[in-house]
């Protein structure tokens, strides 16, 4: 019986099978390297620059290691001795006899999730040394004496980068799933491997874009995106979304939503279930958000400050012409809070109250600490972004993603690396990725003022740091009542971050922190009963996050029900329901509208 089970798992592959695989391999190949080539001839043979400075900060970091001799043999003995637990734990296991492990991988890291990890012995020995090297490489180089700070976790980051790269189950001998499906199929996982790599960089116009999900599984308004709604103005840069209700009664204050304009807005609508908009609907708001353009070269000079005019305030503007009322309840998320605040405070310094209240999901305000994003955001980096961005007028939408993939590699480059290219498998369908590959272009004016203004000056939080229009920008001057929610695991907006931004502004603020991370922690549903949330009930705002969260309460559930009690709790209010249709603007089209749906990563046609 197991002789048989086994000739069916090593049974060669259909031969015409292989063939056609070798064929398609074959022609995507030749036409890619001559595309290559024609692009290269083009644009003139230029060796690569050293863009963000990582050579310069190893060089900066090698200077000065090389010059404490003793630390660095310190390190090397410290090395040397683990190097030899290892072998005599593995001796020991090879004899049969159980040691405890000498490394063992974080909690939760998925890469050595395969059971030969750790039954294995020779799995289990390459798994430790990797560890143990990763973990000696780490500490030789986070804490060198000397670096300065920015230097410092440049090179912190891009050391963690190359450890994650080396890890072995990122290779075919070294990752024991790998090894069994190439023995199983005699190979041909990687020779499909290889052709779903010729794919991705063939779609990617000559960049390798890694595949993470089943964009044709995808459609919006059909599986994604499908909240019923009207599109009710459109300009330049937004198309205005008024969301078909589903109850009888709705609040008077209606709700508007400023997404931020580095992604597309459905993060909030993905699917009923979890959809934020079709919730908010479900508890009586009258919904309005905003779905940006996806720009090209002509809105390159489109600035920040149409943003905040074209963008937010525009938006105001019809949603009170909408719906007739004069007080708006908004939400900003990540980018679109920082644009939300910035528009707040410009009411404010005009005294104009339309606005009732204001909520940040994940929102920096003060970018003193930024995060690994930092790594990315230097005067040189800065520069050379710039120049890309002014040959052609805005950045590439998949550039920045890449960015933010790198801050979780392993979660979100590797285990696609392994799935696709050496398992030789089709990424599954998932709506969150599916979302997360529908990157957007920035306008080449507003994302260098961002850049320099927001991460690199950081004049956001400075009184009259910024001029909108005529306005001196200040914070300060927003009196309206505000709820913040950030998540302790977020690596894009830092909570610690988000909570001095949140101290910034003059009127009642409460701060609450959500469990996981930028996208699962705020995509959070009741339902679910997922993470959790932490409030304090101090009624301003300790100094510090770590003492806010000393004295913080734990709440089980997600933070959306505490929101809805503090926004009604604003204003009691009830009108009957609004139908977009019935509106005082109008419709242009259905809900999720056509700015949307204009994808750049759409696949090139042969």
């Amino acid at each position: 019986m197991s002789q048989t089970v086994d000739a069916e798992k090593t049974a060669l592959p259909d031969p015409q099978e292989i063939a056609r695989t070798y064929a398609e391999v074959a022609q995507r190949a030749s036409r890619l390297i001559a595309e290559h080539i024609e692009r290269q001839v083009k644009k003139g043979i230029a060796p690569p620059q050293d863009e963000l400075g990582i050579a310069q900060a190893f060089m900066d970091m090698m200077a000065k290691l090389l010059a404490n001799p003793y630390q660095l043999a310190q390190a090397q003995m410290n090395l040397v001795w683990d190097y030899f637990s290892l072998w005599q734990h593995s001796l020991l296991r090879f004899m049969g006899i159980k040691t405890p492990p000498v490394a063992t991988p974080p909690k939760g890291d998925k890469r050595f999730k395969d059971e030969e990890w750790e039954e294995h012995f020779l799995f289990d020995f390459i798994k430790q040394s990797y560890l143990i090297t990763a973990r000696h490489i780490h500490d030789t180089v986070c804490c060198v004496q000397g670096l300065d700070e920015h230097t410092q976790e440049k090179v912190n980051f891009f050391t963690r980068q190359f450890i994650d790269a080396m890890s072995p189950s990122n290779f075919v001998h070294t990752n024991p799933e790998v090894f069994r499906e190439t023995v199983r199929t005699h190979g041909q996982n990687l020779l499909k491997g290889l052709n779903n790599l010729l794919r991705d960089i063939e779609e990617g116009d000559g960049q390798l874009r890694v595949r993470m999900t089943d964009t044709s599984a995808f459609e919006l308004g059909k599986n994604v995106a499908t909240t019923p709604g009207k599109v009710v103005f459109q300009n330049d840069l937004i198309q205005l979304l008024h969301y078909t209700p589903t109850t009888d009664k709705q609040w008077q204050r209606p709700l508007l939503i400023v997404p931020p304009w580095i992604n597309k807005y459905y993060i909030l609508d993905l699917r009923e279930k979890n959809s934020f908009i079709k919730w908010a609907l479900d508890q009586g708001h009258t919904v309005f958000c905003i779905s940006w353009v996806n720009p090209d070269e002509r809105l390159a000079q489109k600035s920040f400050e149409d943003y905040v005019f074209e963008g937010a305030l525009t938006a105001l503007d019809k949603v009170c012409e909408q719906t007739g009322e004069k007080e708006v309840n908004a939400a900003g998320y990540c980018l679109g809070g920082t644009l939300l605040a910035t528009t707040a405070a410009y009411l404010a310094a005009k005294r104009d109250k339309r606005l009732a209240s204001a909520t940040f999901f994940t929102t920096m305000l003060d970018f003193s600490e930024p995060g690994e994003l930092g790594v990315f955001i230097d005067e040189q980096a800065v520069q050379n972004l710039e120049q890309k961005m002014n040959e052609r007028g805005y950045l590439e939408g998949s550039e920045m993603a890449s960015t933010f993939s790198l801050l979780r590699a392993n979660d979100l480059i590797w285990s696609f690396v392994v799935n696709n290219y050496l398992l030789g498998k089709d990424p599954f369908p998932f709506d969150l990725l599916y979302w997360n590959s529908d990157s957007t272009r920035m306008p080449a004016a507003m994302h260098s003022f961002y850049l320099r203004n927001m991460y690199m000056k950081n004049l956001l939080k400075e009184p009259g740091g910024i001029m909108i229009g005529d306005v001196e920008i200040d914070l300060r001057k927003i009196k309206i009542p505000a709820y913040f929610i950030s998540t302790v695991e977020d690596h894009i907006a830092p909570w610690k971050s988000t909570y001095a931004g949140a101290r910034l502004l003059g009127g009642p603020v409460k701060f609450v922190l959500g469990g996981s991370g930028h996208i699962a922690g705020i995509v959070n549903p009741p339902a679910a009963n997922k993470y959790g949330y932490w409030t304090n009930p101090a009624k301003t705002l300790p100094a510090s996050a770590d003492e806010w969260f000393a004295s913080a309460q734990p709440h089980e559930g997600s933070w959306w029900l505490d929101w809805q009690a503090w926004v009604t709790a604003q204003n009691h209010a009830q009108v009957p329901a609004r139908d977009p249709a019935q509106g005082r603007l109008g419709v242009i089209e259905d809900a999720p509208g056509s700015y949307v749906k204009v994808r750049i990563d759409e696949p090139k046609k042969a």
